[in-house]
């Protein structure tokens, strides 16, 4: 940890159900994410699903996630099912189904990348990938309903030497593999929902981590001629979103 760092504040509820050694992890990690103006990594996406014979189906999709806190932000999805991207530019949400050569627009109620993120989420049901860790105050968006969290150990994710974290809480598990060092940033999430039969899973894991500056001109979007524009979209078959016109 850095040096004269101030570390997350630490609810009362929060003393109680977080190790504090995690909670030193954790909030080093989300303190160096909420300090840095513009970030970008990849990430490989990993949906359980269980089908109604009880089978549990694993798809996966790859994607990457461009931020700047004061401009706006890009993220793509490439999977099974879609092939899409989430652009904000300060002012609108453009959603862009690139197979299918289709886009749905949302207004977002304020420039900030949270009230984009939530608007996005309150309009199709869907959460962006890594929303979560892109949150303005993401210690508290993580240890919301945190009944417990602990130290599990030290672990390799990608190569790279990682303190390994879980939490509990009354609906979900979640654990996270965060980078050693002064400049510690999220390399493994997931969440296990543990009362649906089979505690499906959803894991995401990042890389190629950029932090010194991206090029803005990618989150303008606008439509080519010939491009349809949809009224509303859809959840794919593991949930996430789909520009799919079902044609």
């Amino acid at each position: 940890m850095a040096a004269g760092v101030a570390l997350a504040p630490w609810s009362a509820s929060a003393q109680v159900a977080i190790d504090p050694e995690a909670h030193k992890i954790l909030a080093a990690m989300t303190e160096n994410l909420k300090a840095l103006p513009t970030l970008s990594a990849d990430y490989d996406a990993d949906q359980e699903i269980i089908t109604h014979e009880g089978q549990k189906i694993q798809y996966s999709a790859s994607g990457s996630i461009a931020l700047d806190r004061s401009k706006g932000f890009r993220l793509t999805r490439k999977g099974p099912f879609a092939d899409v991207e989430v652009i904000f530019d300060g002012k609108t949400v453009s959603l862009v189904g690139k197979a299918k050569n289709v886009y749905a627009q949302i207004a977002s109620p304020g420039p900030s990348i949270e009230e984009a993120t939530e608007e996005f989420r309150t309009s199709t049901g869907l959460d962006a990938p890594g929303a979560d860790l892109l949150a303005s105050d993401p210690y508290s968006v993580l240890t919301d309903g945190v009944t417990k969290g602990a130290v599990v150990g030290s672990a390799l994710v990608g190569g790279v030497e990682s303190h390994h974290l879980a939490f509990r809480t009354n609906v979900v598990d979640w654990q996270i593999w965060i980078s050693k060092g002064d400049k510690p940033l999220p390399l493994k999430y997931v969440i296990t929902t543990k009362w649906v039969t089979g505690a499906p899973e959803y894991s995401l894991r990042l890389s190629n981590w950029k932090t010194n500056g991206i090029d803005v001109a990618q989150f303008s979007f606008s439509p080519p001629a010939g491009m349809k524009k949809l009224d509303q979209v859809n959840a794919d078959i593991t949930g996430e979103l789909s520009l799919d016109t079902g044609k």
